[in-house]
């Protein structure tokens, strides 16, 4: 290979490092906005200008401001380590009350990290089609594995007079958001303590 070549080569990589590096920067710029202001006030200006780039590269990296959230939004559920929880589910598939544990600590993760992603998705699901679906999107999906697992349990593991679709009900009534940010904002619990009332509390409620 030329030096000619060889040139040209790592000049298309730094161009590929610096627009990543350029997106990751309009992210946390509209990470900082959105969480401090909120989503419906601020603008894909606000946004450019926090991240010290032109309105134009904000809507070439993004579409607008609906697919940042929409980014912000997938990078969350990255965070949270999902191939980690897989694992565990698989690991534990012989024993339902750690597979109950695996859940809520990924749910406990998700919250965690990226808590006000979520909530700010959820603020502009409110008057966004678009983020409204990927947020119905990510409740589906969280039900859809839910069921999965709770299906494959042996005839008699749920607790009398529950069915799958009930079980995955109250799953959701104690591990979400709303709970999470009342015991660790408003009542003081440090994030392992809801993790672990999360996991003996779902085995109360589900398991004979």
């Amino acid at each position: 290979m030329s030096a000619e070549q060889d040139r040209r080569r790592y000049e298309s990589l730094r161009r590929a490092t610096q627009a990543r590096e350029t997106r990751a920067e309009i992210a946390r710029a509209a990470h900082r906005l959105f969480v401090a202001q909120g989503w419906a006030a601020t603008t894909v200006r606000e946004v450019a200008q926090e991240a010290g780039v032109s309105v134009p590269t904000v809507y070439a990296a993004y579409g607008n401001k609906a697919g940042l959230t929409r980014a912000l939004a997938d990078a969350a559920d990255l965070s949270a380590d999902v191939p980690r929880m897989l694992e565990e589910l698989e690991t534990f598939a012989k024993d339902p009350g750690r597979q109950l544990a695996a859940m809520a600590a990924y749910d406990r993760r998700l919250f965690e990290r990226a808590g006000d992603v979520i909530a700010l998705v959820r603020e502009a699901a409110r008057t966004e089609p678009e983020l409204a679906a990927a947020y119905h999107d990510g409740r589906r999906r969280g039900d859809e594995t839910r069921v999965l697992v709770f299906s494959s349990w042996p005839q008699g593991v749920l607790r009398r007079g529950l069915d799958v679709r009930s079980a995955v009900d109250v799953y959701a009534a104690l591990c979400n958001i709303d709970v999470y940010v009342t015991l660790t904002v408003e009542r003081g619990w440090p994030p392992d303590r809801v993790e672990r009332w999360w996991s003996e509390a779902l085995a109360r409620e589900l398991l004979n």
